[in-house]
């Protein structure tokens, strides 16, 4: 299906992980994609590469979102690349993915270490999506990538639990702003995906155990379970639906 066809998407962090498998399943819906990357370029080449050899087509936007000028950087960038390749000033769909995971508790918690987390998982989305708001087409799509954790506690990752707690709320505020606009704002909360994050839960078999214990389909879950979900969230299918924070943890701590 090419439900996306004539879209513009713009998804930060997808260089890896569940990123790139939304910017690769947006880019099968028929969206051109701008791949955003912070410090891994070769790895948001190679996505961009992946879609257009699937036949899509996409660029690669490097900027680094902890800071106000790397923002700037980052929509200077798209601005041209939406000239060029539609002629208008607007985009269509904003992927709020970029951010990064901390297994740290309360105890171990520096000021280093949550302004680290804070700045990429909280400060970067409210910047991005302020700067996109004036740029993002009437109709358009926002979707927030927010975790399961701020519905279980989950004390050893204490300062992300408390980002992603922020991202809900942020999704909540930004639904009922951008309404009049039919602009949905949605939140996905995935669970423990098969991604460089989890890397070390899932390296041995008892980390495995564990992490396919936690869901009722007795597995871990993939970047591909995430990346359906938001083409669903990007697509016309959802117009209907905004303001929600969709869990997708595979029934994780039912």
């Amino acid at each position: 299906m090419n439900r996306l066809k004539g879209k513009m998407a713009l998804v930060t962090g997808a260089s890896r992980g569940i990123g790139r498998s939304i910017a690769l399943r947006l880019s099968q819906e028929g969206a051109y994609v701008a791949v955003h990357y912070g410090n891994r370029q070769d790895d948001a080449a190679a996505v961009v590469r992946q879609i257009e050899q699937d036949g899509g087509n996409a660029c690669v936007i490097g900027a680094d979102l902890k800071t106000m000028d790397g923002i700037h950087h980052l929509f200077a960038e798209l601005d041209e690349t939406i000239r060029n390749q539609t002629g208008a000033s607007g985009f269509d769909i904003l992927v709020n993915n970029a951010g990064i995971g901390q297994i740290v508790g309360i105890e171990e918690t520096t000021e280093a270490s949550y302004e680290e987390v804070m700045n990429l998982n909280v400060k970067a989305p409210l910047f991005v999506t302020q700067q996109a708001l004036s740029r993002i087409n009437d109709g358009g799509r926002i979707i927030n990538i927010s975790s399961f954790v701020t519905r279980v506690a989950s004390p050893g990752v204490f300062t992300y639990s408390m980002s992603k707690g922020a991202i809900d709320t942020f999704t909540l505020l930004l639904a009922k702003q951008l309404g009049s606009r039919n602009i949905t704002v949605n939140a996905i909360q995935p669970g423990i995906i098969n991604t460089e994050m989890n890397a070390g839960t899932l390296q041995n078999t008892e980390g495995q155990k564990y992490a396919a214990g936690l869901s009722a389909f007795g597995r871990w879950g993939e970047p591909e379970d995430i990346a359906d979900i938001a083409a669903f969230l990007a697509s016309p299918d959802s117009r209907w639906v905004t303001g929600q924070l969709l869990d997708a943890s595979g029934g994780s701590h039912l």
